[in-house]
């Protein structure tokens, strides 16, 4: 029996404000799409922590046995430096102050953001397209919400016009926002614009003589909005609907508002079941952000090259820092708390070693393990609540601790499924890693890398006695040698 089918999930639903019972449109499968990084600078530590969260939601469900299609975008043209769809594209000002070219400033930190997950552990999304790669689609929808009078042209601008929208559908929807409202509290337009109202958002902007990334369409040569990009790619690679959308809480409005309001015009149905949300990382009581300098960036964290920390923390730690908090939290990053984190990641760790060496007992314990095992499940199909689930982790080392004092048994079978829920919780689902195995291998990897350069000084100098020594004692202890035109490697039985 799938995992799934016993552990049904609950999600919390920015559309209807609650939790729902999750059910994917097909059966065992699910389309996730969650909104990527705008490449204009290296990924700081808020950005990673919504990327985070939906790394563990993407886990989740791959353990339960659903076969997730999970699409994430990167945004290499059209976001705009503010939400009035005015000023420079953020990857078009970050090329002119770095006089390089639109796609070096796009490929140096999609490089970048690409190193930084894998130094977390991420798992790869499925499919991460880009926004460049898609303009022939933007255009042909954006065809289509302006034949259905939806959109309007000027001056080879195209906008959506959210009036028109809705007055047969909800714009504020998601956000809550009531568009009397928006109206009340949004500036007059002046002379320059070319929007019928101020809530109207661009569909595709004419580029100016200066502006570098530009391509042809119908309207101008210019380049896509924002908003439109994320509709166009989600529904291409997941559906007209499908299940899940995610991203940072500061995308609720106006960036996913506009995304459903385009895909309902295209379509003609909302395209997604469940919003997802991940609350922002604090600094010093402030939301972490690019534009205000109030962030730290993932390298600082690891080197502790920072007046903001002690010393540096590893990855594991800093994952561990995050998944103690829910994902709809607001999270606050400090030394202190990040001290606290490597305590607690250590006292994990370690009580896995001591698990490997308990020997079980016939005699009945006072530990119920597949009742915890349950509770450990009940946490994460609550809305993927990882605060609680670690405090059942941490159960789960009270005991382990008490059978080594000799003030607790475990029974063999008791034993394998305490082994296996933990190590499926700490290393699968939240994504840790053991980073004192990880020392270790490193450290043997470069011994080994050491006696490799002398046995092939010693073949250089025809001394083969110390090079097959070298060799067959390494074969005794499980490492063989592997000679090729290429060099030497190893591997270890």
């Amino acid at each position: 029996m799938l995992l799934y089918t016993k552990h049904p999930i609950s999600i919390y639903n920015s559309l209807s404000k609650k939790k729902e019972l999750f059910k994917p449109i097909n059966k065992g499968s699910i389309g996730m799409y969650v909104c990527g990084p705008t490449v204009y600078s290296n990924v700081h530590l808020g950005n990673l922590r919504t990327f985070m969260s939906f790394d563990m939601i993407f886990r989740y469900f791959k353990h339960l046995g659903f076969k997730v299609r999970y699409v994430r975008n990167i945004t290499d043209a059209g976001h705009l430096e503010n939400d009035e769809d005015e000023g420079e594209d953020r990857i078009a000002k970050k090329a002119r102050l770095e006089r390089l070219e639109p796609m070096e400033v796009v490929q140096k930190y999609t490089v970048d953001f690409h190193n930084t997950l894998n130094t977390f552990n991420f798992l790869p999304p499925d499919i991460e397209p880009t926004a460049t790669g898609h303009i022939i689609e933007q255009i042909e929808v954006i065809k289509v919400i302006l034949d259905k009078g939806l959109a309007y042209e000027v001056n080879g601008s195209v906008y959506f016009d959210v009036l028109k929208y809705n007055e047969s559908n909800n714009y504020g929807i998601l956000s809550g926002r009531r568009i009397e409202d928006l109206i009340h509290n949004t500036r007059a337009l002046n002379g320059q614009s070319d929007k019928r109202s101020p809530q109207d958002f661009a569909l595709w902007k004419k580029a100016e003589k200066n502006h570098i990334m530009r391509w042809p369409s119908p309207w101008s040569s210019g380049f896509p909005g924002w908003h439109i990009e994320c509709t166009v790619m989600s529904i291409k690679y997941l559906g007209k609907q499908f299940d899940i959308h995610g991203g940072g809480i500061d995308l609720k409005f106006p960036h996913h508002e506009c995304e459903i309001a385009q895909g309902k015009a295209w379509n003609d149905c909302f395209p997604v079941n469940y919003w997802m949300h991940a609350n922002m990382l604090t600094l010093d009581g402030q939301k972490m952000a690019k534009s205000t300098g109030n962030n730290i960036l993932p390298g600082e964290i690891l080197s502790g090259n920072t007046e903001k920390l002690s010393k540096g923390f590893s990855p594991s730690v800093v994952r561990f820092f995050m998944m103690q908090a829910h994902y709809r939290s607001i999270l606050d990053f400090s030394n202190d708390a990040l001290l606290a984190s490597e305590k607690g990641y250590l006292k994990l760790i370690d009580a896995l070693k001591t698990l490997k060496n308990l020997v079980p007992s016939s005699s009945k314990s006072k530990f119920n393990v597949l009742n915890w095992k349950q509770r450990c499940y009940d946490a994460m199909s609550d809305d993927f609540n990882t605060p609680v689930l670690i405090a059942e982790l941490f159960g789960a080392v009270k005991y382990i601790n008490q059978i080594k004092d000799g003030n607790n048994t475990i029974g063999v079978e008791e034993l394998e499924i305490l082994k296996k829920t933990l190590n499926n919780f700490i290393f699968d689902i939240l994504g840790l890693e053991n980073e004192k195995d990880k020392s270790s291998k490193s450290k043997l990897a470069d011994t080994v890398k050491i006696l490799i350069n002398i046995r092939n000084q010693a073949r250089k100098e025809k001394n083969f006695k110390l090079s097959d020594q070298i060799r067959n004692q390494l074969i005794d202890i499980g490492i063989q040698l592997k000679d090729s035109k290429d060099g030497t490697n190893f591997f270890v039985d």
